[in-house]
């Protein structure tokens, strides 16, 4: 049976770990060609074994989200190697936990400069490649704290209420292109990053990243009438909302 994304490029950042790591291999295994961003090289290489033997491409490219000039050769190295680009995932994600007034500015800023200033400058130089396709898709990765506050998560808050809030403004910017824009904000995942943050979480009670990265290739390969937009998805910690 055809495979659904072979002969398409994808980006994925945060590609090292976690949530990253299970897009790329949801990508791979419809035998597209995964580009692996992140700071790990030696993770980055562990993932791309497992692309691999899912069945699709891998291409490392060690990138600094913090960097410009960094996002800026990601997107240079894929047109050089590849003349094309048919997804772009911005998954990479940081956090810090701590009272308001104990938060640097400093903490604040990276949580910034990943979550929220990468993704813009990444969608912004994607984009001429995006639109040279039959059909491009970007897929942001925020978070619940997207459309919440908690407390302690200020810095981490900020980033992701801005990552939605320029993943919004973007798909109503290229409605009616070849581009589609969607955001998906989990809930508790099963990360390092989550697990740091809330070490008191039962993991039974968190969503598996295989789970996110089944919605982002429902995503990036449905074509018919059904559109989404925006996904939540939250951990099963509570009674769903229909139960009476």
């Amino acid at each position: 049976m055809a495979k659904r994304l072979a002969g398409k490029v994808a980006i994925v950042t945060g590609a090292s770990r976690g949530i990253g790591r299970a897009i790329s291999v949801a990508l791979a295994e419809e035998s597209a060609t995964v580009v692996l961003a992140a700071r790990d090289v030696e993770k980055l290489r562990e993932t791309a074994e497992k692309v691999a033997a899912a069945g699709g491409n891998a291409e490392i490219v060690v990138t600094e989200l913090t960097d410009e000039d960094s996002i800026a050769n990601l997107v240079a190295v894929v047109m050089k190697k590849s003349s094309r680009l048919d997804i772009l995932v911005n998954n990479a994600g940081v956090t810090y936990s701590a009272p308001l007034e104990q938060t640097a500015t400093a903490d604040w800023e990276r949580c910034m400069q990943v979550n929220a200033r990468a993704p813009f400058i990444l969608c912004r130089q994607a984009l001429p490649l995006l639109r040279r396709g039959e059909g491009g898709c970007i897929v942001n990765i925020a978070s619940v704290v997207g459309v919440k506050g908690y407390p302690l998560q200020s810095a981490y808050t900020s980033s992701k209420h801005a990552l939605r809030g320029m993943t919004l403004s973007l798909a109503e910017e290229l409605r009616g292109s070849n581009v589609r824009v969607h955001l998906v904000c989990p809930g508790g995942v099963d990360t390092e990053m989550v697990g740091s943050v809330r070490p008191d979480i039962d993991k039974t009670e968190l969503i598996a990243p295989g789970e996110i990265a089944e919605l982002v290739l429902y995503l990036v390969t449905h074509k018919g009438n059904a559109v989404v937009d925006e996904l939540h998805i939250r951990r099963a910690a509570a009674a769903p909302w229909f139960v009476c």
